[in-house]
């Protein structure tokens, strides 16, 4: 059941932020770092939103794929194209902040595709409301 105060349709937004930048591959900063972005999933979602974040897709397909480091083959070919083949599904894109190449990247094409970019979770959630 959908409750009143939820958009008629929500939108897929697709969260972008430093995962392993600024980390040194630090596995504990990259957690961390991860957090951060679902963090923010979160209010999203109970916004009436459906979230969505890269390595939620990414992480599980290197362990099948068999990477064995950060920056491998796999890791190459798995991680950023990920999020190249959401975003073109989203109906936005919020980029948190942090230097980040690859979500400098999603952001470049999200703008390419005409796909709303926001730059505070704020931005998304007034929108949401009636």
């Amino acid at each position: 059941m959908i409750e009143k105060n939820f958009p008629a349709k929500p939108l897929m937004i697709l969260i972008a932020g430093p995962y392993r930048s600024g980390t040194n591959d630090d596995p504990v900063l990259m957690e961390k770092n991860l957090r951060k972005l679902e963090d923010t999933a979160l209010p999203l979602f109970r916004a009436g939103h459906i979230p969505v974040i890269g390595e939620w897709f990414a992480l599980p397909l290197l362990k099948v794929a068999g990477s064995r480091f950060l920056g491998d083959f796999i890791y190459e070919e798995i991680l950023y194209p990920v999020a190249a083949r959401i975003i073109p599904r989203c109906d936005a894109l919020l980029r948190l902040e942090g230097a980040s190449k690859g979500a400098d990247e999603d952001v470049r094409l999200a703008k390419e595709l005409g796909i709303p970019v926001y730059y505070e979770l704020e931005e998304i959630l007034s929108l949401s409301e009636v």
